[in-house]
C-alpha cells in the first residue's frame, strides 16, 4: 500500500469518527476535545525534551506539566464554567512559567501547556450542546479541510514560489491562495445551505480562518524544525502525530472562538455565529 493510500484511508476513518462525535456533541465531543489536547501536549513535551520518553530526562519539570494538563482536560470534560477554566489556565501557566524560569531556563513546556489547553477548550466551547454549536463546528471543518485539500492540489498543479521555504519547503504561494479561495467558496455554499443571514460576514470569516489555519500549520512546522523532528508523532498511520493532523484546525478554532465570544459571549460563542 502506498503512503498516499494509507493517508487517504486513515484520513477517511478519522474524518468519519470526528463527524460522528461532532453530531453527538455534549460529553462525547468534550471527551474528544480533551483527548486531543492531551495528545498535543504529550507530543509537544516529547519534542521539547528531545524525544525522550522518560519524564525525568534532561532538566525538565518532571510530571508536573502533565498533571496540570490533566486538570485542564478534566475541566473541559465536565464542562466547567469557561471563565473559571480560563482563570485556572492562567494560574497554572503562571506557576509553570515561574518554575520553568528557575529550573529549566526555557518556556517550551509552558508554551505547550497554553497551546494544548486553549486548543481543547476552544473546540469544546464552540460545539456546546445545541444546533448552533453543530453548525459552528461543521463550518470550521468546512473551512479548514477545504483550505488543506485545495492548497495541496493547487500547489502541486501550479507550483511557483515557495510560501515559507525555511519552515515548510513543500508549501507554495499558489497553494495558499488556492486554499483561501476554496475555503471562501465552500463557506458560502455551506452558509447558503444552512440559511445563514449574512453570507458576506461568513465569507470574510472564512477568509480569516483560512489564513489563520495556514499560519497554524506553519507554526507547527516551525516547532518541529526547532526541535529537529519531521513528524510530531507516529500515532496516526500516514499522517504522523496528533499535532500534525490538527495544527491548522486548532489555530482556526481558537480564532473562531474569539470571534464567537465577541459576538455571542464566552459561554455560547456559537450563538454569535449561528443563531439557532
Amino acid at each position: 500500500m502506498s503512503n498516499f493510500q494509507l493517508r487517504l484511508i486513515s484520513g477517511v476513518v478519522m474524518a468519519t469518527a470526528v463527524l460522528v462525535l461532532t453530531w453527538l456533541g455534549g460529553l462525547p465531543f468534550r471527551l474528544f476535545s480533551a483527548a486531543m489536547a492531551l495528545g498535543i501536549f504529550y507530543e509537544w513535551s516529547r519534542m521539547s525534551r528531545g524525544g525522550h520518553q522518560d519524564v525525568q530526562t534532561r532538566d525538565s519539570l518532571g510530571f508536573l506539566p502533565g498533571l496540570f494538563m490533566l486538570v485542564v482536560a478534566a475541566a473541559v470534560v465536565v464542562g466547567a464554567p469557561v471563565l473559571g477554566t480560563l482563570a485556572l489556565i492562567v494560574i497554572l501557566t503562571a506557576v509553570l512559567g515561574i518554575l520553568s524560569a528557575v529550573r529549566t531556563g526555557d518556556q517550551w513546556e509552558t508554551a505547550g501547556f497554553v497551546y494544548a489547553s486553549l486548543s481543547g477548550l476552544s473546540l469544546a466551547l464552540l460545539r456546546g450542546d445545541d444546533s448552533a454549536g453543530l453548525l459552528a463546528i461543521v463550518f470550521l471543518f468546512t473551512v479548514v479541510w477545504s483550505t488543506d485539500i485545495l492548497a495541496y492540489f493547487v500547489g502541486k498543479a501550479l507550483g511557483g514560489p515557495k510560501l515559507a521555504p525555511s519552515i515548510s519547503p513543500g508549501k507554495t504561494r499558489s497553494g495558499a491562495l488556492g486554499g483561501l479561495v476554496s475555503a471562501v467558496l465552500a463557506a458560502l455554499l455551506f452558509g447558503h445551505l444552512a440559511g445563514h443571514s449574512s453570507l458576506l460576514v461568513l465569507g470574510i470569516t472564512a477568509a480569516l480562518l483560512s489564513i489563520v489555519s495556514q499560519v497554524g500549520d506553519l507554526f507547527e512546522s516551525w516547532v518541529k524544525r526547532r526541535h529537529g523532528f519531521k513528524d510530531s508523532g507516529t500515532v496516526i498511520p500516514g499522517h504522523g502525530g496528533v499535532m500534525d493532523r490538527v495544527d491548522a484546525l486548532v489555530a482556526a478554532a481558537f480564532a473562531l472562538y474569539l470571534i464567537g465570544w465577541a459576538l455571542g459571549g464566552a459561554d455560547q460563542p456559537a450563538h454569535g455565529l449561528f443563531q439557532g
